[in-house]
């Protein structure tokens, strides 16, 4: 099938498609409807970024307007394995659901008060996503009843398992059972091994398992490997990004150590960097991300366990500080590049040690990825990448009932800032974001200042 309208949908999610100029499905999408809009378990191993949120979100509202519940319980459960792709899961879904009624779209999380949640709850929402720890807390305190929901949906399930959630999903799967009857199960995954089959085994009924093909994807990605003296990883890191120049560049690193060590470095150096790692608080998390997706700095230095989850739309360079522990793993991190059908680059840092680890996952790829040597690679400073904007966080959000087009208007009409200078605006509960050019910031930060918003002063300081 060529366009969406083919599928049979209702009229508001028609609409919604066409407002977001959704014509053409992927190839997961147009492998994964036909199975998921006629009632039946799947299971899927697609490669993050592949359209699988918009297939599974389609389902479940469609299911919604087609099959109301009457009983007002949520209609749909998402799990996810972190709270930024649950807050992006709950995004896809609040577009496409614009032009369905009282259709309320709820994310639930760890890492931050859990009171509020509880009391969004009071009224029940179409759909829940949530991650599991924070989910099965909620369902421990009899605040949410799950006998209405019709479609579960396991976003990203390998990840689950891989950051310790088993316990809590066997828990959470085992209650929805008990709960609630006819469910569609719907399993998403970039692998599709022994724990995820058992979960397919035990939690899906006669589950049609769909596996998507990435060599396209693999073919819009050059992967380099080079040999690096150990004391000299950084600077062939700095080298890297200054040779290729990238708007946006992630380093995966080992360990938390590593991704502080490298993004001081890299700062020191003159990049624009964040990092992202364990030991960080949630709203340094957040922060961080909304910097890198609104193009206010360059480049991400993450481990593999905090980076699980992001969905950074177009990365043109990734970096492997050190070569991962198994394969898996590798293209989990080099597909955060070359998505979309644009071109990108994977380069694998290695030294001698690592060669042999390099040589077996090269006896596992279509092609090798060929070896070359940094000694020829040099930093020029002159050569750094600026980013496209500044980050601005804005003290108020949609409790103050504050909207994206209130900030835009601010920002353009009372601070008199071309509207070619202001990048993505985020509206928070209490907080938001807008990205600006830097030669605008000064005339932004002091409108805040001086004016007043909707009638308010709002503060607003460069992040």
């Amino acid at each position: 099938m060529s366009d969406f309208a083919q599928y049979g949908l209702c009229d508001e999610l028609n609409v919604s498609l066409s407002d977001l100029k959704y014509t053409e499905p992927t190839a997961t999408q147009q492998a994964c409807l036909p199975s998921l809009l006629s009632g039946k378990d799947i299971a899927v191993e697609a490669k993050t970024g592949s359209g699988k949120t918009l297939a599974f979100a389609l389902t479940a509202l469609n299911k919604f307007v087609t099959q109301p519940n009457i009983e007002q319980h949520p209609h749909a459960l998402v799990l996810c394995p972190t709270r930024e792709l649950a807050e992006q899961v709950t995004y896809q879904f609040q577009l496409l659901a614009k032009r369905i009624a009282n259709t309320k779209i709820l994310a639930l999380y760890g890492g931050v008060a859990i009171a509020p949640q509880l009391n969004s709850l009071r009224h029940a929402p179409a759909v829940v996503v949530g991650t599991p720890g924070r989910i099965m807390d909620i369902i421990g305190q009899s605040k949410l009843d799950l006998s209405g929901v019709k479609t579960l949906i396991l976003d990203e399930a390998d990840r689950m398992l891989d950051m310790g959630f088993s316990d809590q999903m066997d828990w959470i799967l085992s209650a929805l059972n008990r709960q609630a009857s006819d469910v569609q199960t719907l399993l998403f995954s970039a692998t599709f091994g022994g724990n995820i089959k058992k979960l397919n085994e035990q939690y899906q009924r006669n589950a049609e398992v769909i596996v998507l093909d990435d060599a396209h994807s693999r073919a819009n990605i050059e992967q380099i490997a080079y040999k690096v003296l150990p004391d000299k990883r950084e600077y062939t890191v700095a080298a890297l990004l200054s040779e290729y120049q990238p708007d946006s560049a992630i380093v995966f690193c080992q360990t938390r150590v590593e991704v502080m060590n490298l993004a001081s470095q890299l700062a020191d150096d003159g990049f624009s960097v964040v990092q992202l790692q364990g030991e960080m608080e949630q709203f340094e998390r957040s922060n961080a991300i909304t910097l890198f997706k609104g193009d206010c700095v360059n480049v991400m230095i993450a481990t593999d366990v905090a980076a699980r989850g992001l969905d950074i739309a177009s990365v043109g360079l990734v970096i492997n500080y050190r070569i991962s522990d198994d394969l898996d793993i590798h293209t989990h991190r080099i597909g955060r590049t070359g998505r979309a059908g644009e071109k990108g680059v994977a380069v694998t840092l290695i030294d001698d040690l690592d060669e042999t680890k390099l040589i077996g996952f090269n006896a596992q790829l279509p092609e090798d990825i060929p070896i070359k040597s940094a000694q020829a690679l040099r930093f020029h400073a002159n050569r750094i990448k600026e980013p496209l904007y500044t980050g601005i966080q804005i003290d108020a959000g949609k409790k103050q009932k504050l909207s994206k087009g209130d900030i835009l208007g601010a920002i353009t009409k009372q601070a008199k800032i071309p509207a070619k200078d202001i990048g993505i605006i985020q509206v928070g509960t209490h907080k938001s974001f807008a990205a600006v050019k830097l030669r605008s910031l000064k005339r932004t930060l002091a409108m805040f200042r001086e004016e007043r918003v909707k009638g308010k002063r709002i503060r607003a300081r460069k992040l």
